[in-house]
């Protein structure tokens, strides 16, 4: 005979006593969390960040598009005066996406993001996602979102294949792309992206702000999959660029080929990269060849500078006298 637990709804408040004290740094830290129930790749750009007179509560950034995103949160239903919030942010910021998570959805406010999904001439995605605490037994309570609005399957393909380059060269990098985070979500969890892009790039979340994981087709006919270092700050990421190069003859073993250390004199970023010739014209059974070096090298990247890049962010936002 099979038993079964009882699951039971935890008051939110429970957890997080303060919205914006408890509530909005732990979903800033866990981000990845919101990202996969809504298959979007989420990095944070920053908390309480400006909008004229107004602070949104979080700014991020979806990974695969760079499109900037608007978090507001609410651990009560939902009323008009964070909807008009909402709307003051996207505007102000220009947002591609805008998240609107709370404890209940009003049917008026719901049906509201629906019909500015709905917009012809809006590029702006609006979600509604409830947020709830499940436990079952007396088991530890577990986060859901719960998406509530979301915009509607045939406005987003609508307006990727509007945003597609209206050449051929376009079509394929969209369906590249797409076979590629296809295979890295749904079988390595590498990834909650869900919508590929026309352009020559995607960029993935290494957990670790300021550290990313890139695919692309590069200059001069080559391929390139890499670790991105870009922590909005010249000095840190030379500074975590070089902590990973004194280490270079480990990381290089575990990946089992050398690697182009790159610190991009002319740029903020630095990377680490691998590189082979490759082109998005080149015969369709030479890209399925691309597409497995691809997932290939991406899945070593993690797996060997994964556990390096906590340390090498704090080793970059450090000073100079912190690291003597």
């Amino acid at each position: 005979m099979v038993v079964l637990g009882k699951l039971a709804r935890v008051d939110p408040r429970i957890v997080w006593e303060h919205e914006a004290r408890d509530f909005t740094p732990w979903l800033a830290d866990h981000i990845d969390a919101l990202g996969e129930a809504l298959g979007l790749e989420l990095e944070v750009v920053e908390r309480e960040g400006c909008v004229g007179e107004f602070n949104a509560d979080i700014v991020a950034k979806e990974l695969g598009s760079n499109r900037l995103v608007v978090i507001e949160n609410q651990l009560e239903a939902t009323d008009h005066t964070h909807l008009g919030q909402l709307v003051t942010y996207a505007a102000g910021r220009e947002a591609g996406v805008v998240i609107w998570i709370a404890r209940e959805f009003r049917d008026e406010h719901r049906q509201a993001l629906d019909w500015m999904n709905r917009g012809a001439a809006n590029d702006t995605e609006y979600f509604g996602v409830v947020v709830e605490l499940l436990q079952v037994d007396e088991s530890k309570p577990a986060v859901n979102f719960k998406p509530v609005a979301t915009p509607n399957e045939w406005v987003r393909e609508s307006r990727s294949t509007a945003a597609e380059s209206p050449t051929e060269k376009g079509s394929e990098y969209r369906r590249f792309f797409q076979r590629l985070i296809d295979e890295l979500r749904e079988k390595h969890r590498f990834t909650n992206a869900r919508v590929g892009q026309a352009q020559n790039w995607y960029d993935f979340s290494s957990g670790v702000t300021g550290f990313k994981y890139c695919s692309s087709f590069a200059a001069n006919g080559r391929l390139r999959a890499e670790v991105y270092i870009d922590m909005k700050d010249a000095d840190e990421n030379e500074r975590a660029f070089q902590w990973l190069k004194q280490r270079q003859l480990e990381l290089e073993k575990a990946m089992g080929e050398s690697l182009a250390w790159e610190d991009l004199p002319n740029k903020r970023a630095c990377r680490v990269a691998c590189y082979r010739q490759g082109s998005i014209e080149d015969a369709a059974e030479d890209r399925e060849g691309y597409r497995v070096w691809l997932i290939d090298r991406l899945l070593k990247l993690k797996m060997v500078f994964g556990p390096q890049l906590t340390a090498a962010a704090s080793i970059g936002k450090s000073s100079s006298s912190d690291e003597r």
